[in-house]
C-alpha cells in the first residue's frame, strides 16, 4: 500500500484479484473477474480526517490508520464479491465493525501481547531484566520484529496471498508511472520499481521501530513514578499503556514516512528509506501484464474521466 499524502495524492492497496487507488475523497476499485474481464467501481472514501482537527500534523497518523483499515476491509469485501464465483452478500455495517475489531485484536495479540509474554520468558530464564530496565523492552522489540517478519513470510506461502503481493507490486509500479508524469501504460509501468517509499509496509516498520524506542524510554520512567506491588497488575498496566502509546507512535510514524518520501535523493533519504524498501521485497512480487492492467484501471477510475485521460487501460466494465 502506498500511503496517500498531499504531495503525491494517489495512494493504493492490493485486494483479492485487484487493486484500489485513492484520489482524495474517492477511490477506484478494479478486480479481475472469474471470466477474465476487469470490473471497476468508483466509490467514496470513508474519512476521519475530513474533520480539520484530525488532519493536523502529529494528530492525523492514528485516524488515517483507522480509516485505511475500514476502507481496506470494505474494498476486500467488494473485491471478493467480484472475484469469487460463489459471491456472498456484502458485509453490513455491523459486520464491518466486527471485522475491524477482529483485525485490531489480532494486531494487539500478535504485536503487543505476544512479544510481552516472550520477554517475560526471557526474564524467567535469566536472559533479560524486569520491566523497570531497558533489556526487557529491547527483547520485546526484538520479538516484535521477528513476529512481524515471520508473519509476512508465513502468509506469503499461501498461493492467494502471493497473488495479492503481486497486485501490491502492480500498484506500486502504476503509482511510480503516474508520478513520472505523461502518458501511463502497462508497458511503461512494467519497467518501474515494485518498491515504493510511501508503502504501508514501511509505515508499519516505522511503527515498530518507534515503539521500541518509546517503550524503552517511557515505560521505565512510568514505573519509576509508580510501580504496582502486584506483578500481574504491573504487567497489565504496562500492556494497557502500550496500547495507549499506539496513538502517538502511529502519528510519529506517519509524519516520518511523509518526511522520508519528500526528501531529495541522497544519503539521508537512502538511510531512512532503505529498511522499508528491503522489507517490501517480502510484501511485493513482480506482477504480470494482466495485473498491471487491473491496477491501471483502478488508477483511471480514481482519477476520473478528465484527470485520467492520459491513462491507457485495457477494456473494462464499470458497475455502480
Amino acid at each position: 500500500m502506498a500511503v496517500d499524502d498531499d504531495c503525491h495524492h494517489i495512494g493504493g492497496q492490493a485486494v483479492i484479484e485487484g487493486v484500489i487507488m485513492r484520489n482524495g475523497d474517492v477511490y477506484g476499485l478494479a478486480v479481475r473477474s472469474p471470466g477474465g474481464g476487469i470490473i471497476a467501481r468508483r466509490l467514496p472514501w470513508f474519512s476521519l480526517t475530513s474533520v480539520p482537527l484530525l488532519n493536523k500534523p502529529f494528530l492525523r497518523g492514528f485516524p488515517i490508520l483507522l480509516e485505511t483499515l475500514v476502507n481496506g476491509i470494505q474494498a476486500l469485501n467488494r473485491s471478493a464479491e467480484i472475484s469469487a464465483e460463489d459471491a456472498e452478500d456484502p458485509l453490513s455495517t455491523g459486520q464491518l465493525l466486527l471485522a475491524v475489531a477482529a483485525a485490531l485484536l489480532l494486531a494487539v495479540g500478535l504485536f503487543v501481547a505476544a512479544p510481552h509474554l516472550l520477554s517475560l520468558i526471557m526474564l524467567y530464564l535469566g536472559l533479560g531484566g524486569d520491566l523497570e530496565g531497558i533489556s526487557f523492552h529491547l527483547w520485546d522489540g526484538f520479538f516484535k520484529c521477528c513476529i512481524f517478519v515471520g508473519y509476512i513470510k508465513l502468509i506469503s506461502c499461501a498461493k492467494d496471498v502471493r497473488r495479492v503481493f503481486q497486485y501490491h507490486g502492480a500498484e506500486h509500479k502504476i503509482i511510480h508511472a503516474f508520478e513520472a508524469g505523461g502518458e501511463i501504460t502497462a508497458a511503461l509501468a512494467g519497467r518501474m520499481s515494485r518498491l515504493h517509499p510511501r508503502c504501508g509496509t514501511t509505515f508499519l516498520l516505522f511503527v515498530i521501530c518507534i515503539s521500541i524506542i518509546l517503550h524503552a524510554v517511557v515505560l521505565p520512567l512510568l514505573l519509576a513514578l509508580h510501580t504496582p506491588q502486584n506483578a500481574v497488575v504491573k504487567h497489565a498496566l504496562i500492556i494497557f499503556v502500550k496500547l495507549l502509546l499506539i496513538v502517538p507512535i502511529s502519528a510519529l510514524a506517519y509524519e516520518l514516512i511523509r518526511h522520508a518520501a519528500r526528501l531529495p535523493e541522497g544519503l539521508h533519504a537512502a538511510f531512512l528509506r532503505a529498511p522499508g524498501l528491503m522489507l517490501q521485497r517480502l510484501t511485493t512480487y513482480e506482477p504480470d501484464s494482466g495485473q498491471l492492467d487491473v491496477a491501471l484501471v483502478a488508477l483511471r477510475e480514481a482519477l476520473g474521466e478528465e484527470e485520467g485521460a492520459s491513462v491507457r487501460t485495457a477494456p473494462y466494465t464499470t458497475i455502480g
